[in-house]
């Protein structure tokens, strides 16, 4: 079952072949190489990543929702401050799909801790999407969408507008995701002397507005609502 919140997503492509496709590869994101097949993590219970953003249970998720809200907000910037024009279903499954490899590359320790799979020693997420794009017929110019999404730092920059704006959306979202769950953990070792392991983007929010609310006194208060939470959540 696709998960609720990328089928919405998806339904935004007009086009019915390319929305056809997306939601085909949505629904079984596998990897085939030399006769095996890798699956990965399911997408609705994977993170994003492994340490920088995003690097908790449904924070893949999270960061394609997020993602799209600010992607179809540069559109709108775009179309009607610009008055330029925008594939927004190239961008859209452009969103959908550029991180939909790394689960395949990511796996759970005993601990509960993320780390890399075997298949993540010979390839990253980007270079197996690519490889998977190109493989199913997927448009030239979607390909490049999600082979630039990483702009200086990939294997090339952005050459369309599509391009640019999932780029720069991809970069916004990690970078606040990224910036708020340091300064939770910041704020969490300053008032308690200790991590909270397993910072959800939900908690990193509820501590940063309790800290501008209440100062210190709120953090503490916050964080010890959050391990209460955890452990009715447990039982």
């Amino acid at each position: 079952m696709l998960h609720p919140k990328l089928r919405a997503i998806a339904n935004k492509i007009r086009n019915e072949e390319l929305r056809r496709k997306v939601v085909k590869l949505l629904e079984n994101p596998v990897f085939e190489v030399d006769g095996k097949v890798y699956s990965g993590l399911p997408l609705d219970v994977s993170p994003a990543g492994l340490s920088h953003h995003h690097c908790y249970p449904g924070g893949y998720i999270e960061h394609v929702v997020s993602t799209t809200n600010l992607a179809l907000a540069l559109c709108n910037s775009v179309e009607k401050v610009y008055h330029g024009k925008v594939n927004r279903d190239i961008v859209i499954a452009g969103i959908l799909l550029h991180d939909i490899f790394k689960p395949v590359t990511y796996t759970v320790n005993e601990n509960g801790s993320y780390g890399s799979t075997g298949l993540a020693d010979y390839m990253d997420h980007l270079s197996i999407v690519i490889a998977e794009l190109v493989r199913r017929g997927f448009p030239l110019d979607l390909v490049h969408v999600v082979s630039a999404h990483h702009g200086d730092y990939g294997p090339i920059r952005p050459h369309t507008i599509e391009a640019l704006i999932c780029h720069l959306a991809d970069l916004m979202d990690s970078r606040l995701n990224g910036e708020v769950l340091n300064a939770a953990a910041y704020l969490t070792r300053k008032s308690v002397g200790e991590e909270l392991k397993g910072l959800t983007s939900k908690e990193a929010f509820e501590i940063i507005h309790s800290k501008a609310v209440e100062g210190w006194n709120g953090v503490a208060k916050t964080i010890e609502k959050i391990k209460r939470r955890r452990a009715t959540h447990k039982t």
